[in-house]
């Protein structure tokens, strides 16, 4: 079960168990509503069109939940902001999904995501330096390296080649490797643990056992750069805060840089490149110009959006959001790719544009929760799309017939089989 589906089972068991302390009969109702899960669909690359009905008959409105819980449905562009750039007024801690007793038994997915400030406040300062422009170019050569050892599997390959098992997954993996510091020798275990938490196929124990084990094996690598601090963010980490941050910590946070940094870059350089095949005028412009490439980028993280939804906000106080009256104890659900296409970001959205200029958009999200590895995954995604472009001239579908994920969070393929030749 991949991370952000899990999540979505989380908000499940949250919203039946409420429902059970309000002595709701639930032996029957195991699943969300469909209605609920809209926000979550797509039509190929484009979310579903009543998603845009929506926003249009209203930014803000209420998702119709059983058991009585109050849900909002955020879809406009200002409406998003003005929730996202709210966290004194909304919490995000994982705890309000499972309880104090479940956060432990459910393994945190790790990360800032799921933390409140002052704790939330605490990590990001630790780490905002290590994801400075500055601190990243030291990871320019080993991206580049990485890039090109993919392209070289593509090319050995006999015959239709997995664009996502040989290229998008393997990519942010080993990048990861890189910016952790994880030694050479323990990069297949990191590949194979990585790869394997978001088994959509495993099911929730296998997923989460593969968590539990990709922690412990983390816990093992801080061990290892306790002793022998290298250049990698580990590393630097520990040499600047030494015991102000402890072990459990550190592997925390690696963990949340893998959660955040491996399945949302994976989805977009999949469904990037499948743009690229589908356009060829965008190919080409890719292919020729490396001016093209920034402007690309920005108008395909804002048209793709794969991350669908930001984590749920649940209401510390009463407020009121694009005149709809929130309360608190409400639960409030942003649509990041319905507000990436509200209309006053500019004329023509529903379509990627390679040569539109940037938008404000909310791929990265917003506010104290916005992405921390942003420009990490936009110096992935402008190194790989021209390589790939560049490398093969006359890249091509192998198969139009394709397997997009029908509920997700994280929004992806699940193969894309193409020819090199």
């Amino acid at each position: 079960m991949r991370l952000k589906e899990r999540i979505v089972g989380l908000v499940t068991r949250w919203y039946l168990a409420r429902a059970q302390r309000k002595g709701f009969d639930l032996s029957k109702m195991a699943l969300l509503p469909d209605a609920a899960l809209m926000p979550l669909k797509r039509d190929g690359l484009d979310p579903v069109p009543d998603l845009a009905e929506v926003r249009s008959a209203a930014p803000v409105s209420k998702i119709n939940i059983p058991f009585g819980v109050n849900v909002w449905l955020v879809t406009g562009y200002e409406e998003a902001k003005t929730v996202l750039g709210n966290a004194k007024g909304y919490s995000n801690d994982f705890a309000n999904l499972v309880g104090t007793h479940g956060a432990s038994e459910s393994h945190s997915p790790g990360g800032l995501g799921f933390a409140d400030p002052p704790e939330h406040t605490r990590l990001r300062k630790l780490l905002t330096p290590e994801f400075t422009m500055r601190r990243l170019a030291r990871l320019t050569p080993g991206i580049k390296a990485i890039i090109e050892q993919r392209l070289d599997a593509m090319a050995a390959v006999d015959g239709p080649v997995d664009l996502v098992e040989e290229f998008a997954l393997p990519i942010p993996s080993l990048v990861i490797c890189e910016l952790l510091g994880v030694p050479y020798e323990d990069r297949g275990d990191f590949q194979r643990l990585s790869m394997a938490r978001f088994d959509l196929f495993g099911g929730a124990t296998a997923s989460l056992g593969a968590i539990s084990e990709s922690l412990q094996y983390l816990k093992g690598i801080v061990e290892k750069q306790r002793k022998d601090p290298g250049d990698g963010l580990l590393g630097m980490l520990i040499k600047e805060h030494g015991d102000d941050i402890d072990d459990l910590e550190l592997a925390g946070l690696a963990d949340g840089v893998l959660t955040g940094g491996f399945e949302t870059t994976a989805s977009m350089l999949a469904l990037g490149a499948l743009v690229l095949l589908q356009d060829r005028d965008s190919f080409k412009l890719i292919h020729d110009d490396d001016a093209a490439v920034h402007n690309f980028v920005e108008e395909l993280l804002r048209y793709l959006t794969v991350v669908q939804v930001a984590f749920p906000r649940f209401a510390r106080e009463d407020m009121t959001v694009g005149g709809v009256e929130i309360t608190k104890g409400d639960v409030v659900v942003v649509s990041l790719s319905g507000a990436d296409r509200d209309p006053v970001l500019g004329p023509d959205l529903e379509r990627v544009d390679p040569t539109r200029e940037p938008t404000s958009h909310l791929a990265f999200g917003y506010g104290v929760h916005r992405c921390i590895g942003a420009e990490l995954a936009r110096m992935e995604l402008r190194a790989a799309y021209p390589a790939l472009v560049r490398r093969f001239p006359n890249l091509r579908l192998a198969d139009e017939d394709l397997n997009f994920r029908k509920v997700s969070i994280v929004y992806g393929v699940e193969r894309l089989p193409v020819l090199v030749d």
